[in-house]
């Protein structure tokens, strides 16, 4: 059983973005998974509520009432959607349920900063300072040529975590949410330069580099 988590102490920063589209990944690949909400706002699992029937199904988990305790035994892939506002014992206690997480961070100067003092608690975490845990980063809602993600992409490469992309700031992500699917579920002819700006994260995903 694999499990990612998306998570950020920033809130709006694109978590459950990147976590309804990997579930929704995963699970058009004929894996077994699982959407687990950790937030109270409960983003991903009002996504799933839109997701139509004749899709790949995702199981729901509200992680906000009780945790990891419904998971179905069956999952292959668990995604988790992380609370913002995470920090000291909560955030030990959530990356304990997670091998791989991704933080995505947004071209602004308040979301940099943020992200710069949770990316620093998050690498001295136990289970990640032990590297029983590997995290990665992702700059979303991008425009390129612009001066903003100029200096966040700047900032990202510096980092000593694997900093895999940027994904657009896009209409496609929204038509996505709305009805429950994910952007590779749409169609290519509409979604393909999406497809192709998460072809790094998906790869590293599936390496070895991404596991403990």
């Amino acid at each position: 059983m694999r499990h990612i988590m998306v998570m950020n102490a920033k809130g709006g920063c694109g978590k459950s973005t990147l976590a309804t589209n990997l579930a929704s990944l995963y699970a058009s690949e004929g894996f077994e998974t699982s959407l687990v909400d950790y937030d109270p706002q409960r983003s991903s699992l009002d996504w799933l509520a839109a997701r139509p029937e004749e899709y790949p199904k995702i199981h729901g988990v509200a992680g906000f009432d009780d945790g990891l305790r419904s998971l179905p035994r069956s999952s292959e892939f668990v995604i988790i959607d992380a609370p913002a506002r995470t920090h000291t014992k909560e955030l030990n206690e959530l990356v304990r349920r997670a091998e791989t997480i991704l933080v995505p961070v947004l071209p602004s100067p308040i979301d940099i900063r943020a992200s710069e003092v949770f990316i620093d608690e998050l690498l001295n975490v136990g289970k990640v300072s032990r590297r029983q845990a590997k995290i990665a980063v992702v700059a979303n809602r991008v425009r390129e040529y612009t001066l903003i993600f100029d200096e966040l992409d700047e900032y990202l490469q510096r980092l000593k975590v694997p900093y895999l992309g940027a994904l657009r700031d896009a209409q496609n992500y929204i038509r996505a949410y709305q009805r429950g699917l994910g952007i590779f579920e749409l169609p290519q002819y509409l979604a393909w330069p999406d497809w192709e700006q998460w072809e790094p994260i998906i790869e590293w995903l599936d390496s070895k580099r991404s596991q403990p």
